[in-house]
């Protein structure tokens, strides 16, 4: 168990860096299908993918936009599929409700390593021990 423990930090980014890019693939494939800024709920769905997906993927700001691409996901599941059926493998959810609850997680757990967020803890703390 000490080994897993040891590299707790390096597998929560790499589960970071992966639902970043994943979520940005699919604000890429609605620009790609031209979907228009303005049309709702697709337009700004698809500004949360790029930008919060992109946020995500390189640790900036990280609980921030988790918790906006969250709540995104979750208006999705809630508005677009469950009104269709109850549970998720019904009604289509799955994946909004996955990445609901993916970036959740990241809410609570920050960046981890490899990480804007993380270079920028280390540099205020080397400020503030130098001041």
């Amino acid at each position: 168990m000490e080994f897993l423990e040891q590299r707790r930090e390096h597998a929560l980014a790499l589960f970071r860096i992966v639902v970043g890019l994943f979520f940005v693939f699919h604000g890429v494939q609605k620009v790609s299908k031209g979907t228009e800024l303005l049309s709702w709920p697709a337009g700004p769905v698809m500004l949360i993918e790029l930008i919060g997906g992109g946020l995500v993927l390189i640790g900036l700001w990280t609980r921030w936009a988790a918790l906006i691409s969250s709540g995104a996901m979750a208006y999705a599941y809630f508005v677009v599929h469950q009104p269709k059926a109850l549970l998720p493998i019904e009604n289509g959810g799955e994946l909004a409700a996955v990445y609901s609850w993916a970036f959740l997680l990241l809410v609570f757990t920050g960046a981890g390593a490899w990480s804007i967020d993380q270079l920028r803890t280390r540099s205020q703390k080397k400020t503030l021990a130098t001041a």
